[in-house]
Parts: structure tokens; C-alpha cells; sequence
């Protein structure tokens, strides 16, 4: 099995222990897109107790990928994913945290 492989199966039991259906080729193109940084350990989570973490998520994935306006509706986007994952939750995975914001933002014509 490819280690690109291994990392959607991950994402996959992660989105059922959280209960979100998802869709998986979707999933798939979003964490291609996210390149190498889905097999570090550590860039392959998103902080969201980090600050710095969450603007870099909205400069650089809602802004500069998604092409959105910069507006409070973009943190009220990364909070809502957040509140999907909860808080104490350590595996918010990059790829499925941008996923979970490309849905919440309709934004999926992006990886098509």
C-alpha cells in the first residue's frame, strides 16, 4: 500500500470516529494538493490552538488556494471546522481540515 494510500485510510477513520460523511475523491484532490507535508508528523496537522497556525491556514489556503475574500466570514469558517474536530482533538489532519473548509465554503470546483 502507498504511504499516499495509508494517509487517506487514516483520514477515513478519523472522518467516521467524528461522524462527517465525506467525499472521498474530493478528499483525495485536496490532500494531493497538500504535497509532502501530509507524511510529517507535525505539518500534517493543523495547530488550531496556534495563532500564527490559523492565519497562515487563511492567507495561504482560503485566500491565496480557495481565492476568497478576505472577510470575517473566513474566520467563522476556520472556527466552524474547528468545532467539528472539538477542541481537544490532536489529529486534525491538514488534508481533512481543508477539505472540511472547502466544503464549508462550496469551493470544491477548485479540485475538479
Amino acid at each position: 500500500m502507498s504511504k499516499f494510500q495509508e494517509c487517506l485510510d487514516t483520514y477515513d477513520k478519523e472522518f467516521k470516529k467524528l461522524k462527517v460523511k465525506y467525499d472521498p475523491k474530493l478528499l483525495a484532490a485536496v490532500a494531493k494538493k497538500c504535497g509532502p507535508s501530509i507524511y510529517n508528523k507535525d505539518a500534517s496537522r493543523v495547530s488550531s490552538g496556534d495563532k500564527a497556525e490559523l492565519e497562515r491556514v487563511r492567507k495561504n489556503f482560503l485566500i491565496k488556494k480557495l481565492e476568497l475574500k478576505d472577510t470575517p466570514k473566513l474566520d467563522e469558517g476556520i472556527a466552524a471546522v474547528v468545532k467539528i474536530f472539538g477542541s481537544s482533538n490532536r489529529n486534525k489532519y491538514r488534508a481533512m481540515f481543508y477539505y472540511l473548509l472547502v466544503k464549508h465554503f462550496r469551493k470544491a470546483s477548485v479540485y475538479k
